[in-house]
């Protein structure tokens, strides 16, 4: 708790620029990794993650010092020109874009470290905590440091800020952007531009191996709870925002500890927290949501059960036992149970006895179910031509997903016909 007091009050000036760092780092790399996972172009951000490093270790040859500014130039340049190879080998060649970030990440990535290994048996006292960049090290950052990033980061949210609907129409419609006479490619020279900058600017907190994931994946993240850009972007931000001053929290307590290895778990954390538990889309949402249709399509069979044996013997107040509804369907003794005590609950059905009968409102939602069924095989039969004894399978599922809007409709189109195609009667209402 004293560390933790101590870190959150900002009383120390270094534990200051670590956290402002670290804020303006992640805020960046997750604004701009939105736009690069909207673009599905997740794998170029993790190419440009490797490829700063040879970048980073040649402008340190040519400085002998660990200047920020150019080291950033540095990393630029040579994520600049990793892109360039990576569009070459994909336009002139007949091999993919997936493959050619492939071969340039590794061969990138390959050089850096040779490059390091050779300032690191070179005896230059000023490469001391230049390996930083392979995994981070945001405890590391200096006011110089500060300065140069977070001056990177506040342009690239101006710009993003500045391009922010250009951006949006190009991410979600490219060719509608080519119709409006926006500049397409400049704006993706723009965009590609603000990746390798977002790259550069976080690679000291989070370090080159584990870049990529900070900027993707809290968009990755963000995207399951929502369906806005505007939103979205919020979301990714605070939370490469929690996870980088997470992470930071972590190495200040674990000096041991690097601090980009931290930030990927914490901002992982949060993604598998996403994918299992946000509404609408996530995992555990979407269980749910086929358990509940599948207990809707048990319900509404049941029901239909109950009318068609009603149909046959011309009482729809009849009582049925477990044996006549098995008898007219297939149901697993279980489920049937389960549905019959379910509809029960909902006033569907009355018990009586060893059996159950339709209530007024089980009846007309057994009616429905079974219109719905003849009317769809009627439907394909006439406009599809597709022939009777095909036409069951289709209407079986189809019946339990028309709205109210698509049944007047197929009444409509059909005139409200009376038979259906095996000549049996279509209810209505």
């Amino acid at each position: 708790m004293e560390d933790f007091f101590h870190f959150f009050s900002l009383s120390d000036p270094n534990i200051r620029y670590v956290v402002l760092g670290t804020v303006l780092l992640t805020a960046s790399s997750a604004v701009v990794g939105t736009f690069t996972f909207l673009q599905k172009k997740s794998l170029v951000g993790d190419a440009v993650a490797h490829a700063v490093l040879p970048g980073v270790c040649l402008a340190f040859l040519l400085a002998e010092t660990k200047n920020p500014l150019l080291l950033i130039i540095g990393a630029f340049v040579t994520g600049w020109l990793s892109l360039l190879i990576i569009d070459g080998i994909t336009r002139h060649s007949k091999i993919k874009e997936d493959t050619a970030i492939g071969l340039v990440l590794s061969v990138f990535f390959g050089v850096g470290i040779l490059l390091l290994t050779n300032i690191q048996h070179g005896g230059n006292a000023a490469q001391s905590g230049l390996d930083s960049f392979l995994f981070g090290k945001a405890a590391a950052l200096l006011p110089s440091d500060v300065r140069a990033f977070g001056f990177l980061s506040i342009l690239l949210l101006l710009v993003v800020a500045f391009l922010y609907k250009e951006l949006k129409i190009l991410c979600f419609d490219k060719e509608y952007a080519l119709l409006l006479g926006l500049p397409v490619r400049a704006l993706e020279l723009t965009l590609t531009t603000l990746t390798v900058l977002a790259v550069v600017v976080g690679i000291q907190a989070v370090g080159v191996v584990l870049m990529a994931a900070m900027l993707i994946t809290p968009a990755a993240a963000a995207r399951f709870w929502t369906d806005r850009l505007s939103v979205m972007l919020i979301l990714a931000t605070v939370f490469g925002v929690f996870s980088g001053i997470t992470g930071a929290f972590i190495s200040y307590t674990a000096p041991n500890m690097p601090t980009g290895p931290w930030v990927v778990i914490v901002i992982s954390c949060i993604a598998g927290i996403s994918f299992f538990l946000a509404p609408k889309k996530g995992i555990a949402f979407r269980l749910y949501r086929q358990m509940d249709n599948r207990r809707m399509i048990l319900d509404e069979n049941i029901l239909k059960a109950f009318f068609q044996l009603g149909e046959q013997e011309r009482n729809f107040r009849h009582v049925r036992v477990l044996s006549d509804l098995q008898n007219k369907r297939h149901f697993l003794p279980h489920r049937l149970r389960e549905g019959l005590a379910r509809l029960r609950r909902q006033g569907f059905l009355d018990r009586e006895g060893e059996g159950w009968k339709l209530t007024l409102a089980g009846y007309e939602k057994g009616k429905r179910t079974v219109r719905l069924h003849r009317l769809w095989e009627l439907y394909l039969t006439q406009y599809l031509r597709i022939a009777p004894d095909h036409v069951h399978e289709d209407a079986e599922t189809i019946e339990h997903v028309i709205t109210p809007e698509l049944e007047r409709r197929l009444e409509e189109k059909l005139n409200f016909p009376k038979l259906d195609p095996h000549q049996s009667e279509i209810p209505y209402r």
